[in-house]
């Protein structure tokens, strides 16, 4: 793992909302909400890292043994949320941590546009949270598909779809979501995107015509005198293997009849009656 925490950063495109938003049956409007409630409207840092929040108490849960002990007396680690103040900067921390046991810290971190908690890496569509922060490194639109894939697979997508904000908040946030008022906050971004114009489809391109090929193949060359090939003024009966000497033989014949016809143009001429 890249201890910088740095890849392409690349910034999330307007059609990538309802790209994303379509594979769980809801709008735009929806999402626009989710992202103004629940996200602070961007994914990376100044330093173009992935915006996060290390957690200590879930690192805590994370380690047993000699390393809990390690991680305790460095304080990167207690039992109960809210023990102590949160740092503006959680990146110290985490590199920290990430010295006692990588995965441990790195599921213990929120990524992303989604604060997707690292723990949470599978429902998010990741085999390893290694490929997840990978993918929080790298794209926008990657972190908000993580998000959008934990919602799925909380079955939160049915509320969202319903405007259950009450039911969609305490999913996504705990059961404590009333205390920041998710929900009405949701509600109330949910209403402000639904006055504003959607985002219009890109247009399609278009495609460059292309005859079919059978399997893939690359187009044959079309043989002489078929379609798309002139036929030359030899082709024919005289072209093959054998025209060279077809063609030297036949040559002073027809040169002689045409020296003839011109000399003696009336042995060619029908007598008149």
């Amino acid at each position: 793992m890249d201890m910088t925490f740095k890849g392409a950063a690349r910034r999330l495109d307007d059609l990538d909302l309802p790209r994303l938003g379509a594979s769980i049956g809801v709008g735009e409007d929806e999402i626009h909400a989710f992202l103004d409630v629940e996200t602070s409207g961007h994914g990376f840092d100044a330093q173009g890292r992935p915006v996060i929040l290390f957690e200590p108490h879930v690192f805590y849960r994370n380690l047993a043994g000699a390393a809990r002990a390690t991680a305790v007396a460095a304080g990167l680690a207690y039992a109960k949320w809210g023990e102590k103040p949160y740092p503006r900067d959680s990146y110290p921390r985490l590199k920290a941590a990430c010295a006692i046991d990588e995965t441990a810290a790195l599921r213990s971190a929120s990524w992303g546009l989604g604060q997707v908690l690292g723990e949470n890496f599978r429902a998010a569509g990741f085999l390893t949270v290694q490929a997840m922060v990978e993918a929080m490194m790298a794209d926008e639109a990657l972190q908000l598909a993580a998000a959008v894939n934990f919602i799925a697979a909380n079955r939160l997508d049915g509320k969202l779809r319903k405007h259950d904000w009450a039911g969609f908040a305490k999913g996504y946030n705990g059961a404590s979501y009333g205390k920041n008022a998710y929900d009405i906050r949701l509600a109330e971004a949910f209403r402000k995107w639904s006055g504003i114009r959607d985002t219009p489809p890109a247009a399609a391109p278009v495609p460059i015509p292309q005859p079919p090929q059978p399997n893939g193949s690359t187009p044959a060359k079309a043989e002489p005198g078929k379609a798309g090939v002139r036929r030359g003024p030899f082709s024919g009966p005289f072209s093959g293997p054998l025209s060279g000497l077809r063609a030297a033989v036949l040559a002073p014949l027809v040169a002689a009849i045409l020296s003839l016809f011109r000399k003696a143009p009336s042995l060619f001429r029908k007598a008149k009656p």
